[in-house]
């Protein structure tokens, strides 16, 4: 794969460095105020975070979104109360004597405010800040109150503003990304700006959503595209906003890994697999493992015959130097916009009695995968979704086979998962205590029809129209990662399945949010439905910290955040 790096030499930072500071934490002990010392955010705390905050995108490097936090337990969820709630936009005002500092950055008009966009991307917990976003907004927050500390709104140039997922702290600093395709750096006890650069072309209507991820003096971004553009992932340094190197998703020369699952150079090099979700690092190999958007045209495959790799793939880069260590492939040759961009999760298991150190996701195509981590070998293939049929086998090597009916076509094919996927971005859970993988399972059929039979087809997502004809019901799923099988599965009502993303703790539990506006905890063995209270529609994924000794736990529905404690 190309791999484009600047002239200049990087900062060192290697496989024996994150070693040796791996080694450190192991034996450091500490609570969340260390974040909050001189220096701020160390990013060495990161390879093994404190238990008791929230410091980046899954709460840790492993995607897991697993909390050891265990006041809050299936005994006594019932006494979780609101604690407090805050409802944010461009205007919000400060609390009554704060005089919280709003800040204005941008290279836009300024026309685009927040509006009806509604909060999906982590927060994270930094000391005694909370740090939640918006598309062109960023708040910081105090954590006991929600009260305002600043707000830093960015003047945009426009672009689909279909949200942000969040920020990543690194020493003193907040970093983010703007629609338009900036990255933003702020002070992060201030909220006034350090830096900005431009990461990807606006005018090749690129647009940039994805919360990024600091690993050393490493800042990983990836940025979004539903036109026939090129996807990569883009290293900076996050002191200075300077490019590290650029992997690309897909060839762009000849010579380039993959070129062969292509028809013609000029087929990959408008081939999308755009890098639009977080993914996860592991410091004992300094990979970062994430997942590809769909090809493109999306739903016209005729024009691109072949595998099309790298889009719909999990790769694994090496941190330092952007190269390519593995790839699997999830949906080879796919029509159907079933990105594989759900943010994979690292798993130290037992597979056939064999220690393994594995990486698992929930695919948007209805499938399951478990992967070595280490070496790319695919272990696990299950079909999850209740009625996925899209696919005519599995590979040897562990890829469905994608069914030439299924494809759109004139007359129209009957097709499943839905056009969304099976799970589709919002973030899963793991927990080491139960063994199981914890998903949202959205099930239906659309009829899909051809509608430009051009064999260039149509440009991103076009070329096709569809009818959604059925549902299969929808569920939050519990899947044992050694063998993909469901262990428990809680059906949601018809009408009101779940599109939230999920938390586990250390107390038993899973919170997550239904389709009819409820926060929902379950015992995360055996699935009981334990306590839920209706907030309006969970927007984003639960999280949890501790502060003042106590465990909160805290969601966003819409443009409001809601925080949970036991009395």
């Amino acid at each position: 794969m190309t791999v484009i790096r600047p002239t200049r030499p990087m900062r060192p930072h290697g496989r024996l460095l994150a070693a040796l500071l791996f080694a450190v934490l192991l034996v450091t002990t500490g609570a969340s105020s260390a974040l909050a010392q001189e220096g701020g955010l160390d990013p060495a705390s990161l390879v093994a975070p404190l238990e008791d905050s929230w410091p980046t995108y899954s709460g840790d490097y492993s995607g897991r979104r697993y909390s050891k936090l265990n006041q809050v337990t299936a005994d006594n969820v019932q006494r979780l109360t609101l604690a407090w709630t805050r409802t944010l936009d461009s205007g919000m005002p400060a609390l009554e004597g704060n005089n919280a500092p709003t800040f204005i950055g941008g290279e836009g008009t300024g026309d685009f405010t927040i509006g009806s966009q509604r909060i999906k991307g982590s927060i994270l917990q930094v000391g005694d800040l909370l740090y939640v976003t918006a598309p062109d907004h960023v708040w910081a927050l105090d954590v006991r109150d929600g009260g305002e500390r600043w707000h830093y709104f960015w003047k945009t140039r426009g672009g689909p503003h279909i949200g942000n997922r969040g920020v990543a702290v690194w020493r003193e600093s907040v970093i983010f990304e703007t629609v338009d395709n900036y990255l933003v750096s702020l002070n992060a006890k201030t909220g006034e700006e350090r830096w900005h650069t431009e990461i990807a072309s606006f005018e090749e209507q690129y647009f940039s959503t994805m919360a990024p991820i600091v690993v050393g003096d490493h800042l990983l971004v990836g940025t979004g595209n539903d036109l026939d553009a090129p996807g990569f992932l883009q290293s900076f340094d996050p002191a200075t906003g300077d490019l590290q190197w650029k992997f690309y998703t897909v060839p762009m020369t000849e010579a380039d890994a993959g070129i062969e699952t292509w028809p013609s150079l000029d087929a990959a090099t408008h081939g999308g697999g755009q890098v639009w979700v977080p993914g996860s690092y592991d410091p004992e190999t300094n990979y970062y493992i994430f997942g590809t958007g769909n090809p493109t045209p999306g739903y016209t495959g005729v024009a691109r015959r072949g595998d099309n790799l790298f889009t719909c793939t999990l790769i694994a880069v090496d941190v330092d130097t952007g190269d390519m260590a593995w790839y699997f492939q999830t949906s080879p040759h796919d029509t159907h916009d079933w990105d594989s961009a759900q943010t994979p999760i690292l798993i130290d298991g037992i597979i056939d009695g064999v220690p393994r150190k594995l990486v698992s996701t929930a695919a948007r195509n209805g499938y399951f995968f478990t992967i070595d981590r280490v070496t790319g070998e695919n272990l696990v293939t299950t079909r999850y979704g209740a009625t996925s049929n899209w696919a005519s086998h599995i590979r040897e090597n562990g890829s469905p086979n994608p069914h030439p009916a299924k494809e759109a076509i004139i007359p129209g094919s009957l097709v499943s998962p839905v056009e969304g996927g099976v799970a589709n971005w919002q973030p899963p859970a793991f927990s080491p205590d139960t063994g199981l993988f914890y998903t949202q399972e959205n099930n239906g059929f659309n009829l899909l029809y051809l509608t430009d039979p051009d064999p260039r087809g149509s440009m991103g997502l076009g070329g096709k129209d569809r009818i959604t004809v059925g549902s299969g019901g929808n569920a939050l799923s519990a899947i044992d990662y050694r063998t993909g099988e469901t262990t428990w599965r809680h059906e949601w009502p018809i009408g009101g399945g779940g599109g939230a993303g999920v938390l586990t703790t250390a107390g038993g539990l899973v919170f997550t949010g239904d389709g009819s506006g409820n926060l929902v905890a379950f015992d995360a063995a055996h699935g009981a439905l334990l306590w839920h209270t209706r907030i309006g529609n969970i927007s984003n994924a639960p999280q949890t910290y501790l502060i003042d000794g106590r465990q909160h736990v805290l969601v966003a529905a819409g443009q409001q955040l809601f925080a949970f404690l036991m009395y």
